[in-house]
């Protein structure tokens, strides 16, 4: 009968340490136990495991006390156990420790001491391998501590705002960007400071939010500041959920580009007045140019009439001069009328023009002003050299360089000027030089090209040859280089397409 009831409690005693170490392994929770007496120390399965030892590892106090890492987390086991002995008060604390394989891993270890008369003869303790929890929970909090130096540092604002639309935290540079405190901001919600008209914009993608369906939208919205100005912003706007999926708030990034709004505005209205602007200067150019070849029809009329009636007149070494320079008013008129009616220029608009022809052609609607200066232009350009561009612009091109090297001539020289042609594997450089006046160009360089830029004392100077000159070049495609010394002239150079 005795051996029966010895088996029967035998037999619950395994039963209950099968289902304490069942409970164990499925909670990962370790045990452990310190007999003060004989300085036994026993791990269950789960505190070896969690120590990297084998199962037939028998730990001792002194060794398990090494497995603490050394530094604080030793000092405060010792602390605990030392506490635990002479006071008998439990421990509950999160340690650092070094496994058996090196390997660092968090524990949690909690003591609770068996007293008998008042005084400790065991320790009883639960052990934990918190590595994951701990790491996860360590990274959480370095991450909220960079979202909250991104949050108080940001040059753009910032906000977190709840559910409802409340404002729970502000960065200063919101404070700044719409003049209100902190105090004020949380004071209101989100909707106070939107525009009357912006209040609908972001509904739609805030219900979205809430239902999972997206996290995040950008988007422009205008606000008031507390001044009553109007402040336009782009707005970021992120919902923030926890571990379960749940709507937490939402994080607002907000940019002030009303400086950028304001100039863009401003640019739309300059566009729109210069393309009305540019309309009555087509209709103008239609205008001149039609009512002009009236007048050099007339002309070559009265010419032609004059010649037939006064055959002698032909004998008049001026006579084909003005029948030449009727003929080339004519041809130029001709070719502003095309650039009126074809306003936009492309590579297929560009002709191939003989570059020698154009050059003849200009000299020779100038004769009058190269007899009466007295100047002597010296031609180097080979008849087979063509160049793309508008008969017009290359027209104007040229007579401007040689009206100007004539208006701003040296009284002490006879005024020389030359012009040559080189071509090489992708331009043809015309080089148009004189023996002038020449430019400072260190004092004018940057403003040469401009409307109304004068360089010297001369009545007929309006500041506008240079500046239509360097306009009809970038039309056509070609660019232009100068070199200039004071009291020794000017050379330009025009690198034209001839592809």
């Amino acid at each position: 009968m005795f051996n029966s009831i010895s088996n029967t409690i035998l037999s619950e005693e395994i039963h209950d340490k099968v289902f304490l170490s069942t409970i164990e392994n499925s909670l990962a929770i370790g045990s452990w136990e310190l007999d003060i007496k004989s300085n036994v120390l026993k791990w269950s399965s789960v505190t070896k495991k969690i120590h990297e030892v084998e199962d037939s590892y028998i730990p001792d106090i002194d060794t398990a006390i090494n497995f603490y890492k050394a530094g604080s987390n030793r000092d405060l086991i010792n602390k605990h156990f030392t506490e635990c002995l002479t006071n008998g008060k439990s421990f509950d604390n999160e340690f650092q420790l070094i496994t058996a394989k090196g390997n660092e891993k968090w524990v949690r270890s909690i003591g609770h001491p068996k007293l008998e008369e008042g005084i400790c003869v065991a320790i009883r303790g639960v052990f934990q391998d918190i590595t994951k929890k701990t790491i996860e929970a360590k990274n959480t909090a370095l991450k909220e501590k960079q979202f909250r130096s991104i949050f108080e540092s940001s040059l753009i604002g910032m906000a977190i705002v709840s559910l409802t639309g409340k404002w729970l935290n502000v960065n200063d540079s919101t404070c700044n960007m719409l003049g209100y405190t902190q105090k004020e901001f949380l004071k209101l919600e989100f909707e106070s400071f939107t525009h009357p008209k912006d209040k609908h914009i972001g509904k739609k993608e805030i219900k979205l939010m809430l239902s999972g369906k997206i996290d995040n939208f950008r988007t422009e919205k205008r606000y008031i500041h507390k001044n009553g100005s109007c402040v336009y912003c782009i707005l970021s706007s992120t919902i923030v959920r926890d571990s379960n999926g749940i709507p937490q708030h939402f994080v607002a990034c907000i940019s002030d580009v009303t400086e950028i709004k304001l100039a863009k505005n401003e640019i739309t209205n300059l566009l729109t007045v210069s393309s009305k602007q540019n309309d009555r200067l087509l209709n103008f150019a239609h205008i001149v140019s039609h009512n002009l070849r009236s007048h050099g029809g007339n002309l070559e009329m009265l010419l032609k009439l004059n010649k037939d009636e006064n055959p002698e007149i032909a004998e008049d070494e001026y006579f084909p001069l003005y029948e030449k320079a009727v003929d080339n008013l004519n041809e130029t008129i001709l070719n502003l009328n095309e650039i009126a009616i074809h306003n936009s220029l492309d590579n297929e608009n560009l002709e191939s023009l003989n570059l020698l022809q154009y050059t003849n052609n200009a000299i020779s609607n100038i004769y009058g002003l190269t007899l009466s200066n007295t100047v002597d232009i010296e031609v180097l350009i080979e008849k087979q050299i063509t160049i793309k561009g508008v008969p017009a612009y290359i027209d104007s091109i040229i007579i401007n360089f040689l009206t100007n090297a004539i208006k701003y001539k040296r009284s002490d020289v006879k005024t020389k000027i030359i012009l040559e042609a080189k071509q090489n594997s992708d331009n043809v450089i015309l080089s148009i030089s004189d023996n002038g006046l020449g430019i400072d160009l260190e004092k004018h360089g940057d403003k040469l090209f401009g409307m109304y830029n004068v360089f010297h004392k001369n009545k007929d100077a309006r500041g506008l040859g240079l500046f239509i000159v360097k306009n009809q070049i970038d039309a056509i495609g070609a660019k232009i280089e100068v070199e200039s010394t004071v009291g020794k002239g000017t050379n330009f150079k025009i690198y034209f397409d001839y592809k």
